[in-house]
């Protein structure tokens, strides 16, 4: 087998090409017991990243007309603190914040419960750090989540 199959196109990437070799990763969610499409399944990242550019959006307007005084640069700041106390609040109460409702997603435990005030408050934290929520499991859930053993799923 020529090496440069093996290590798979930049335009495939490294599971198109471990797939190709007969490699069985199943689908998001699987190893987590949560169904494969539909209502309990793994949130799908589209949904997830345009839940994420409403709350953002929804905590810099906040930022901006009660914080900020006028200032957007000023206002950025603020949003982010926001941002944290918007997913603590909901997240820790119902489970989704307005962006989540909106896109029809949920965050549960990973047996399917509610998430407790201090794994709320991990995946939070790390959610405005940025980095652990740009860095992917196999199941397509960020570390953010993985950490506060949480998954997004649909509602």
């Amino acid at each position: 087998m020529d090496n440069r199959q093996a290590i798979g196109s930049w335009l495939s990437g490294p599971r198109a090409a471990a797939e190709d070799m007969g490699v069985d990763f199943g689908y998001r969610g699987e190893r987590l017991g949560l169904p494969e499409n539909g209502p309990g399944s793994v949130a799908p990242l589209g949904r997830r990243f345009g839940a994420l550019m409403v709350d953002w959006a929804l905590c810099v307007l906040i930022a901006y007309g009660l914080l900020a005084r006028g200032d957007w640069q000023a206002s950025g700041n603020w949003a982010l603190g926001i941002l944290l106390v918007l997913s603590l609040l909901t997240v820790g109460t119902v489970g989704s914040t307005p962006g989540k409702r909106l896109f029809g997603l949920r965050v549960v435990a990973e047996d399917g419960g509610r998430l407790g005030l201090g794994r709320v408050l991990v995946r939070s934290v790390l959610l405005c750090v940025a980095v652990p929520a740009l860095v992917w499991d196999r199941d397509g859930r960020g570390l953010h989540d993985r950490l506060a053993r949480a998954v997004q799923v649909r509602i």
